[in-house]
């Protein structure tokens, strides 16, 4: 299929795809639970089947050329699985709740036409979740990927699409914005759908956020880590390892600072060292931040390359240190740390990095980490959340009740809980709402009850009428009725 890229085109391909994306759409309004169930499973068995979750995998990485392809490969596995965990007894379709007390009945609708925006980064596992989510809700959907993960969706849609022959579905349920993907094409897809779900860069959210459609964002991801006198220690190294190494650090979940008590500073950098973190010295500090940040902005020469790639680059960039990061990079570190104490656009260490560069703080004790947080956050990244590794359950909920954050993660390791896990209670999302703190709508993992309308059927209860001195009587007991 041709695509020009005049803006009649660009507005005509995308009223075809919308059009037949609605004719979908009402053939599955009529689906029952069951049904909708059964797309469900072709949508995820489509990337869960091992051959080719691999084999898109491998295409994520070699056209975006980020991440790596064994932890992708878990990536597709462990999200889609552990969401089609979570809708396995969730109800979508027609009656959801009844409560008798309240009168209440909850009826499940469709949104319609769902517009998809996806990142580069995860560009197999975040598509499968919003088509999934979309499904289980009986809506169509939309796919607009970033340039580079077109073809790994495409590869993902094409699987999807031969799932659902097999059980008789159609295939317009799920579609693909045609490459090439720009701008205008996006927009004009945002504006024809009725719900957009955006997902990737915040210039992204923002145009989701301006189209004059429905839409949920996601907020910028900075996420940091504490860890206090009263940690233990290997276990808290090994989580901010994990988490930090995971597909080269590219998930906005993953720490990009870690602010470490001073009693524990020395044991927690020895801790991470014995696991393969390297720490810089002030002059390769330096070094890597003109190759990471050449005019101010992230350069792609280190989003999701391992932290030896990173090293190998700056060698050829940093004349005068070559030998050292060659030495460096012949030890293949896991992660790149960076002595950092200043917060700000002149400090690009306090942000994100989309890499396995972790900048490290360090604080007099528990109150000041809580205010170096506080002010990275101010900074970049309010609203999404904090790691904690602490044995005192009461500072966890000092974090949450103090912290602009949505989720405070305890003692695991970051970026694989945030978005769900086996081993907690958070629902599996691959987007994160950061709430007002991210200028988000929302501070849920996304899902899929944010594909739903929900109508609610009122009866009439017993009259429930409280007296004044019930509502005021302890107001009036301290101040009077004045």
């Amino acid at each position: 299929m041709e695509h020009s890229s005049a803006p009649s085109t660009a507005a005509t391909s995308v009223t075809e795809l919308v059009e037949r994306a609605r004719a979908a759409q009402r053939i599955a309004n009529d689906y029952d639970q069951s049904r909708i169930d059964e797309l469900v499973a072709a949508a995820g068995w489509a990337i869960i089947e091992p051959a080719r979750n691999r084999e898109l995998a491998e295409l994520a990485v070699a056209d975006t050329g980020v991440g790596n392809v064994e932890d992708k490969v878990r990536k597709n596995h462990r999200k889609t699985f552990g969401l089609l965990r979570d809708l396995k007894e969730a109800r979508s379709v027609g009656v959801i709740a009844e409560d008798h007390a309240r009168g209440i009945v909850e009826i499940a609708r469709p949104v319609g036409v769902v517009c998809a925006i996806t990142p580069s980064t995860n560009p197999g596992a975040t598509p499968a979740n919003k088509i999934i989510n979309a499904l289980k809700g009986r809506n169509a959907v939309i796919v607009a990927p970033s340039p580079k993960g077109w073809s790994t969706a495409a590869r993902l849609i094409e699987f999807i699409h031969a799932q659902f022959d097999r059980i008789g579905a159609p295939r317009d349920l799920v579609q693909l914005l045609p490459s090439p993907v720009n701008k205008q094409s996006t927009a004009e897809l945002m504006r024809a759908c009725d719900l957009v779900v955006a997902t990737g860069s915040q210039a992204n959210v923002r145009a989701a956020y301006a189209s004059g459609t429905p839409a949920f964002g996601v907020g910028a991801g900075n996420v940091a880590g504490i860890i206090d006198e009263t940690a233990d220690i290997p276990r808290a190294a090994d989580d901010v390892l994990r988490s930090k190494t995971f597909d080269n650090a590219t998930s906005c979940s993953s720490e990009n600072s870690l602010v470490v008590v001073d009693a524990v500073r020395g044991q927690t950098i020895a801790a991470l060292e014995e696991r393969g973190a390297v720490m810089l010295d002030e002059q390769q500090k330096r070094a890597l931040q003109s190759l990471m940040w050449p005019e101010g902005k992230l350069s792609s020469a280190v989003i999701g390359k391992s932290a030896a790639e990173i090293a190998r680059r700056a060698a050829e960039h940093d004349a005068e240190g070559r030998e050292a990061w060659l030495a460096i990079a012949t030890r293949e570190p896991r992660i790149l740390m960076v002595p950092e104490h200043a917060v700000g656009p002149d400090h690009p260490y306090s942000g994100e990095k989309l890499s396995p560069v972790l900048a490290v703080y360090t604080a007099r004790d528990f109150d000041d980490a809580a205010a170096i947080v506080t002010r990275i956050y101010d900074y970049q990244g309010a609203g999404h959340s904090v790691g904690l590794h602490s044995a005192l359950p009461e500072r966890a909920m000092r974090l949450g009740l103090e912290l602009p954050v949505s989720r405070v993660i305890v003692d695991q390791a970051h970026c694989i809980a945030t978005g769900g896990s086996f081993d907690n209670g958070l629902p599996f999302s691959l987007s994160m709402g950061c709430g007002t703190w991210g200028k988000n709508t929302f501070s849920d993992n996304m899902n899929y009850r944010h594909y739903l309308n929900i109508t609610r059927i009122s009866r009439p209860i017993p009259e429930q009428m409280p007296s004044e001195e019930e509502i005021f009587g302890a107001f009036f007991a301290k101040h009077g009725a004045a």
